[in-house]
């Protein structure tokens, strides 16, 4: 029997929570992304494959592919497949049961629900059953993980979830356009007011003291706002490599969904 086919939209934090919690549940998942991803948390995020050739998340393996016939190749070797791929052309002839949108833009950049069987929709920007079958709550709170067959996601609140008594502060962003520096490393311990990074030039210094949860690639051109890093008051080095207790409830949301549309177990793949 076949598994079922899950392509998701993203390889960020929360969409590969969401392919690693899939692929240890025995679906054949794939994932597509944009050229130059900018994600803060990569030592959880598989889209740092599209640069290094393959990511590693926990014990789970993400490998970058060019093209559909490379993909059997990697899931036979109980890696995910990921490709280059920010339109999602490859839907056509992968032709997947489930299609995941999660590359929380906050709005929808294309999905639409006549692309799978069963579409889900990763927070704001989406309205279930017109523009997915259901939508994932994303938004920290009483629920966090819900599957929403009818309505929206709660709108987004623009601040960051409370960790350790901070929200805003922990938050790393740019102050202008420009490239981005830093010989700072993730799971590095920083103090307050410490400069752990630089754009162009002008210093991004830590509000607070704590460890270095997520930093984007050292190069990147960003844009005056940007999310360049995260901080961990907390100071568990160990968080910064696993799984965030956010990302396995959305994950959960996500195979609840798929397991109330489809039954608690794989169907073999039906060609349409």
């Amino acid at each position: 029997m076949t598994p079922l086919t899950v392509l998701i939209r993203g390889a960020g934090e929360m969409a590969s929570a969401v392919a690693h919690r899939l692929a240890h549940s025995k679906f054949r998942v794939c994932m597509t992304e944009t050229e130059r991803p900018l994600a803060v948390r990569r030592a959880v995020s598989f889209c740092d494959a599209v640069y290094d050739g393959v990511q590693e998340v926990e014990d789970i393996k993400a490998r970058r592919v060019s093209s559909f016939p490379e993909m059997e190749p990697v899931w036979q070797a109980g890696e995910l497949p990921l490709l280059v791929d920010p339109e999602c052309r490859i839907r056509g002839q992968l032709k997947p049961e489930i299609l995941v949108d999660a590359i929380l833009a906050k709005k929808n950049l294309g999905t639409r629900l006549v692309d799978a069987p069963l579409v889900l929709g990763l927070g704001p920007g989406f309205e279930a059953g017109k523009d997915v079958h259901a939508i994932i709550e994303t938004n920290r709170g009483h629920n966090l993980g819900k599957v929403i067959w009818s309505g929206r996601a709660a709108e987004n609140t623009g601040i960051p979830g409370d960790i350790g008594g901070y929200t805003s502060e922990r938050v790393l962003r740019a102050p202008s356009r420009g490239t981005f520096s830093s010989s700072r490393e993730i799971g590095d311990l920083v103090q307050a007011n410490e400069t752990i990074a630089l754009v162009d030039g002008a210093p991004i210094k830590a509000a607070i003291s704590g460890v270095i949860r997520g930093l984007i690639r050292d190069g990147s051109d960003v844009k005056e706002g940007l999310k360049l890093g995260d901080i961990d008051p907390r100071g568990k080095r160990e968080y910064c490599f696993t799984i965030s207790d956010k990302a396995r409830a959305i994950a959960g949301g996500v195979l609840e969904g798929i397991l109330s549309f489809y039954g608690n177990a794989p169907r073999p793949f039906m060609p349409r």
